[in-house]
């Protein structure tokens, strides 16, 4: 009955009071079912288009990384990085479901992250029972539960496809360990499989206090703050870089588990990063040269086109 009186509502444009006497029951009723239908995401809106600023920021940042294309998260008018996360998840949801639909896209390779997982629950559904969906990093925390924000599951069930998952940790507590799950045939034949997707979707994540890292309990302070000295800015798909995109002598990058982003490279690469705070690590990642796609808000789009013109000025 919400369904139908969603679509008496915003398709049909009748009255509360018009579909209380069509359906034979009270307006009060009528306005709880409309409201059951747009908090469970059976009613969604979209806005057709952004503005022109976005889509100036959009070609400088094309221009400036030699991207295959960028798409810029106009401001929804509220501060704060969840705000953020929640209007590139509008619009990455959308673009998600326009990339997967396609049918030459058989397999994707998926990451995880805040962003990510939240686009990926925004996204609307589509039927590709055939695609398969492959993780390429480890799916669990280190106490061998379910990593939150793992997105393999979200997505078969937005997709119908077939969800492949890496059943070993995002980090290793131990090189002994990671050596000991890279020996498994299971983990071997998954990053084997991972590696032939046509299209990855990933995250960009921060070593900072308000990064997933942290804030899930994945790494300690005390490799936080061996990440910082060593000048790692970034987690890429679960290596760490610096500035300049480059791999860091931090102890962390021996106990990576998934597959490596060099192992991308060549591919479509579609990143997604929300929040001022990504910054600096969202431009390490461009500089480590696999992105070929990338999705942002208008805020952390406005701080990476003004640190490329600072660059510019620099170098000049």
């Amino acid at each position: 009955m919400a369904i139908r009186a969603a679509w008496m509502s915003f398709v049909g444009g009748a009255t509360q009071g018009q579909i209380a006497t069509r359906l034979g029951i009270s307006s009060a009723k009528v306005h709880r079912l409309i409201a059951h239908a747009q908090r469970t995401g059976l009613v969604r809106f979209r806005v057709e288009g952004r503005p022109t600023d976005c889509l100036e920021l959009e070609a400088a940042l094309i221009d400036a990384h030699g991207l295959a294309s960028c798409l810029i998260a106009p401001d929804i008018g509220a501060a704060g990085v969840d705000a953020s996360i929640q209007a590139v998840a509008e619009l990455a949801g959308e673009h998600l479901a326009n990339l997967l639909g396609n049918a030459s896209v058989s397999q994707v390779g998926v990451g995880m992250g805040r962003t990510l997982k939240a686009s990926v629950d925004l996204m609307p559904r589509i039927q590709r029972p055939d695609l398969r969906i492959v993780s390429i990093s480890g799916s669990l925390t280190r106490k061998l539960s379910a990593n939150p924000f793992d997105v393999v599951q979200h997505l078969a069930e937005r997709s119908g496809g077939e969800g492949y998952y890496l059943p070993v940790p995002y980090l290793a507590e131990s090189v002994d360990e990671r050596d000991m799950f890279l020996k498994q045939r299971s983990v071997q034949a998954l990053l084997e499989r991972a590696r032939a997707s046509d299209l990855f979707v990933i995250g960009i994540g921060s070593v900072e206090d308000d990064g997933h890292l942290i804030r899930r309990d994945l790494i300690s302070r005390d490799e936080q703050r061996d990440l910082i000295a060593s000048g790692a800015v970034c987690d890429l798909m679960g290596r760490f870089i610096g500035r300049d995109g480059a791999l860091v002598r931090a102890r962390l990058n021996d106990k990576a588990v998934g597959l490596p982003f060099e192992a991308v490279r060549g591919a479509r690469v579609v990143a997604l990063a929300g929040g001022a705070g990504k910054s600096e690590a969202t431009r390490a990642a461009l500089h480590a040269g696999i992105i070929t796609d990338l999705i942002v808000d208008e805020t952390l789009g406005r701080a990476l086109v003004a640190a490329d013109g600072t660059q510019r000025a620099r170098s000049a």
